[in-house]
């Protein structure tokens, strides 16, 4: 496994950096055809990177993911991610903040220990449950199969978790996407995705409130079918979904691996 500077780098002029993560030498193998070993140290060079790149000077979050598929836009097949240091907070972020403090200021409460509990209470949305982490189907995903993955004890970013929350988020992540792989029966193509790790910005007061977790989803819908974005999701941003987030979890439930 290798980590280097991307040479078509999006963030560039000496602000933020772009970096490929190699995950195996084998050209035919995905993220999912790893073994848990492997899959450990890909998390751990996540961490790694983590701590290194948000120690450079102008650098505000970095973001950690990787993806599969021509449908997504992968040019490269061969197994890899990319980790970005961002000079700014991202949108999508700020919005996370603006939520959690409209939480905290209406309830007194933290938004993402409120998420959890009501999502382990309810049930019906959850993939699976293991000592350390829960994965489910958020309340209103955006795309047809879409899961969340939090660690039970909140902690800002992948430098928070211990070594048995380690452990485990490798063991769990390999069996989600193994379980994407199976949600379109065995005669689909490898399910594309994008899996991508949300960790508070290093220069928020207080990222403590902020939690880490992983989002991972599919632009496919149906077997030999895509979920293209329609007027309303590409002008506005309101999501219509045709599959209910039960029946995704329901349906991921049924692919567990035996």
């Amino acid at each position: 496994m290798v980590v280097f500077e991307n040479r078509f780098p999006s963030l560039s002029g000496g602000v933020g950096r772009c970096e490929v993560v190699c995950f195996t030498d084998d050209h035919t193998d995905s993220f999912a055809d790893l073994t848990e070993e492997r899959a450990l140290l890909v998390l751990d060079a996540w961490t790694d990177r983590t701590a290194a790149l948000s120690a450079l000077p102008g650098v505000e979050q970095v973001y950690c993911f990787e993806n599969r598929g021509a449908e997504i836009g992968v040019t490269l097949p061969h197994a890899h991610g990319q980790i970005y240091a961002f000079p700014y907070v991202t949108p999508r972020t700020a919005a996370v903040r603006r939520r959690a403090d409209e939480h905290r200021a209406a309830t007194g409460r933290n938004l993402f220990d409120d998420l959890l509990a009501r999502e382990r209470a309810d049930g019906e949305r959850v993939v699976l449950e293991t000592e350390h982490w829960i994965a489910f189907v958020p309340y209103a995903a955006h795309w047809p199969y879409e899961v969340h993955l939090h660690p039970k004890r909140r902690v800002p970013d992948l430098l928070g978790l211990d070594a048995a929350e380690r452990t485990e988020c490798a063991q769990v992540y390999l069996e989600l996407l193994r379980r994407f792989d199976r949600i379109f029966g065995p005669d689909e193509p490898p399910t594309p995705y994008i899996a991508a790790w949300h960790q508070a910005p290093f220069t928020d007061e207080r990222r403590e409130d902020l939690g880490l977790h992983l989002e991972l989803f599919t632009v496919r819908r149906a077997p030999g079918k895509l979920k293209f974005l329609a007027g309303t999701e590409s002008g506005m941003g309101a999501f219509m979904n045709d599959v209910r987030p039960e029946d995704a979890a329901r349906r991921l439930r049924e692919v567990a691996s035996a």
